[in-house]
């Protein structure tokens, strides 16, 4: 069911992030994409506390991941890690960068 669940969200030219609405890194991650200019529907934030099976959720995302913290951010079907990482990607030019090869901007 997780394993379904998640890989459902996982698609090619979208940005995906699994988060908790009351962790942190989760909530500066949400700030930093959600001033982008995505194009409709290519920003998706997933709350894994909406569904009855968070744990599993988690544990499925440490298996493709190697890690089951959030948030979990995937640029098209890679994951680039969570929080820190996106703030460096960003930082350093290379979201902007990786979001225009996968189509996701306007």
């Amino acid at each position: 069911m997780a394993q379904a669940f998640v890989n459902s969200k996982i698609q090619p030219g979208k940005v995906v992030v699994f988060i908790k609405p009351t962790c942190p890194y989760s909530r500066r991650a949400q700030e930093l994409l959600s001033h982008l200019p995505f194009k409709q529907g290519l920003l998706e934030f997933v709350d894994i506390t909406a569904h009855g099976d968070t744990n599993e959720i988690q544990d499925y995302l440490q298996q493709l991941t190697g890690a089951r913290t959030v948030p979990r951010v995937f640029i098209g079907q890679e994951c680039i890690g969570g929080c820190n990482e996106l703030v460096n990607m960003h930082a350093k030019g290379e979201l902007l960068t990786r979001l225009k090869q996968i189509g996701a901007l306007q």
